[in-house]
């Protein structure tokens, strides 16, 4: 499995716009994708976890079921 950079490049934009970062890692057979949240972060701009999940199920080309999603929420 490798990482498609171009295929998240928009969602990056689109998550940078509501200041969102986004990190993609590969573990063996899973892709672990953080988000975080800048100072300036809209709390409601962030879609639900699952309909994330979907958005990048798609872009990567990998199961949903094989995506953990860790979003700001989680850290604290």
């Amino acid at each position: 499995m490798s990482i498609d950079e171009n295929a998240l490049s928009g969602l990056r934009s689109t998550l940078a716009a509501d200041d969102y970062r986004m990190a993609v890692t590969e573990s063996g057979g899973s892709v672990e994708v953080t988000i975080t949240a800048g100072p300036d972060a809209c709390a409601d701009c962030l879609v639900p976890k699952p309909i994330m999940r979907n958005i990048l199920h798609a872009a990567l080309g990998v199961p949903a079921d094989s995506i953990v999603l860790v979003y700001p929420a989680d850290a604290s």
